[in-house]
């Protein structure tokens, strides 16, 4: 039988998305023991701008928060967090020392796996990032980020431009762990999702580990 893992994105993904990510560390630290108890063991537990409205609208150390995070979640957990390139949990690039100093902080407040995206798919921005998070000890996630088009535009935004991204990931030599599609809207279609998946399953093989993740940032997750 196949085995799908998955991610609870709930304590990241889901106080960004509704929240606009300013949730307080005691409020939902019980969510984190209860997830765990029930037998959930990879979490998304910040970066981005989960990190940011810590510090800037809860009154709060995003370090403190990883550090509770991972006391509540057990010393077994896998917990992962964002991060966008070169700009890491900033809205702008960070020099190296930054990028170098923000895995090592993470690494060094619990979090085992960091996925690293570039919003615009510039792999260049994946490469120092990338070498940073596998330097400092931890599970580099690479990331090609998706979206969907208005009706009528095509070529842009299509499988045969996303295995491009990761052919380039490949040729760069960044070190990675594993392999993530990220649809940042959340507004990709099944069908376009499916057929890249394939792509990139024959040409990766099937012991490379591929992930997708679809924000909810557009709150279209359920329909």
């Amino acid at each position: 039988m196949k085995k799908i893992n998955f991610m609870d994105t709930s304590f990241r993904d889901g106080f960004q998305s509704v929240f606009g990510a300013r949730a307080l560390t005691d409020d939902f630290l019980p969510a984190v023991e209860a997830a765990v108890d029930a037998g959930i063991h990879h979490l998304e537990a910040g970066g981005g701008a989960r990190f940011q409205s810590l510090f800037m609208y809860c009154g709060e150390s995003a370090f403190s928060m990883m550090d509770r995070f991972r006391n509540a979640a057990g010393p077994g957990a896998r917990l992962q967090t964002l991060a966008r390139g070169i700009n890491v949990v900033a809205l702008s690039a960070q020099p190296r020392d930054m990028i170098d100093l923000h895995a090592r902080m993470f690494k060094k407040h619990g979090m085992t796996h960091i996925r690293n995206f570039d919003a615009l798919n510039d792999v260049r921005n994946l490469v120092y990032s990338g070498h940073s998070i596998k330097n400092a000890g931890l599970h580099h996630q690479v990331v090609i980020s998706m979206m969907e088009l208005p009706i009528g535009c095509t070529g842009a935004h299509d499988p045969e431009f996303y295995l491009k991204k990761l052919k380039e990931i490949l040729d760069s030599g960044v070190p990675y762990d594993s392999i993530c599609f990220k649809d940042a809207s959340g507004t990709s279609n099944p069908k376009k999702v499916y057929d890249t998946v394939s792509a990139a399953r024959k040409l990766l093989g099937d012991d490379q580990v591929i992930w997708m993740h679809t924000h909810e940032t557009a709150g279209k997750g359920i329909d």
